[in-house]
C-alpha cells in the first residue's frame, strides 16, 4: 500500500514537472505511457497469481523464525535499517548488472530498453519475467541476512521512488546534477545507460547509490552524442509494431537482429 500510494503520487508529480521543465523534447503522446503503465499492472497481476507472500511478509517470517545473519545481531533498530538498505542496493546493482551479461536473462530485461523515449513512465516498464525473478531474488536475501520487514519497506519504498525519478525528463542544473552524482543515481547519470549504444547501455547500473558503478568500473559520465541528441533504446525494437503493448510482452521470445549501433 505505502509503495502505491507512493508511486501514484510521485508519478503524477513527475508528469507535472516533466512538461513544465523538460530536458529533452519528447513527442511521444499518451499511449506510450499508458502502455508503460499497463506493464506494471500486468506484472502486479502475475506476481499475486505466482508468489504467495510479499517480501515484507517474508520478511516478517524471517524475522519470527531467526533466519539470516542480522538477526543475530544486537543492534539499534536505525543501524540495522540504514545498513540494510545499502546492502539491498548493492545486491541489486549487482542484478541489473547480471540482467545485461547472462544471456538468458537480457532478452527478458530488454523490454525495458526498448522503449524508444525517455520519461518517468519508463520507470515503470518491466516484463512481468523479471519482477518475479527479481522478487525470488530479493526474498533469497532476506532468508540470508534476516532483514526487517522495517528495512524492506524502507527499501522497496525508495526503490520504486528512484524508478521514476532517475527515468524523468525533468532538467536538472550542470551544478546541481553535478553535486547529486556524487551520492545518488540522477536521471543525467542513468539515462546514458539507455543509450542506444551498447557500451554505454551496459554502463551506470546503479539504481539509488552511484557508489557502486565507480566502485565497479561502470560508469560513463556523459553520452558521447550529448543528453538532448543521443538515441533512446535498442537498434532492433524501434518500430512502431515492437511498442505495442502484445509485443512487448512476447518480445523476449524474439530475436534481436541488431544489439549494437553505429559508434
Amino acid at each position: 500500500m505505502v509503495r502505491g500510494v507512493l508511486v501514484g503520487v510521485l508519478f503524477v508529480a513527475l508528469l507535472i514537472a516533466q512538461r513544465w521543465r523538460p530536458r529533452r523534447a519528447n513527442s511521444t503522446g499518451w499511449l506510450r505511457s499508458f502502455r508503460n503503465v499497463a506493464m506494471t499492472a500486468i506484472s502486479a497481476g502475475v506476481v499475486y497469481l505466482l508468489l504467495p507472500v510479499t517480501t515484507v511478509a517474508f520478511a516478517l517470517v524471517a524475522e519470527q523464525k531467526g533466519w539470516g545473519l542480522f538477526n543475530r545481531l544486537n543492534w539499534a533498530l536505525w543501524l540495522e535499517v540504514l545498513s540494510s538498505v545499502v546492502v539491498l542496493d548493492f545486491a541489486i546493482y549487482w542484478q541489473h548488472r547480471w540482467f545485461h551479461a547472462i544471456p538468458v536473462l537480457w532478452p527478458i530485461h530488454r523490454v525495458h530498453h526498448s522503449d524508444t523515449a525517455f520519461d518517468a513512465s519508463l520507470g515503470l516498464r518491466f516484463h512481468p519475467a523479471e519482477i518475479v525473478l527479481s522478487l525470488g531474488y530479493k526474498m533469497l536475501l532476506i532468508a540470508l541476512l534476516g532483514i526487517a520487514p522495517l528495512a524492506i519497506i524502507v527499501y522497496e519504498a525508495a526503490l520504486a521512488a528512484f524508478a521514476l525519478l532517475t527515468h524523468s525528463n525533468i532538467a536538472i542544473s550542470r551544478r546541481l546534477d553535478n553535486w547529486l552524482r556524487t551520492v545518488f543515481v540522477t536521471p543525467d547519470w542513468h539515462r546514458v545507460h539507455h543509450s542506444v549504444h551498447r557500451d554505454e547501455t551496459d554502463s551506470n547500473y546503479g539504481n539509488i547509490l552511484s557508489l557502486w558503478d565507480r566502485m565497479f568500473a561502470s560508469y560513463v559520465a556523459q553520452p558521447r552524442e550529448g543528453h538532448v541528441d543521443m538515441l533512446i533504446g535498442l537498434a532492433g525494437f524501434r518500430d512502431l509494431s515492437s511498442q505495442t503493448l502484445p509485443a512487448l510482452i512476447l518480445q523476449p521470445m524474439r530475436r534481436e537482429s541488431n544489439t549494437t549501433s553505429t559508434p
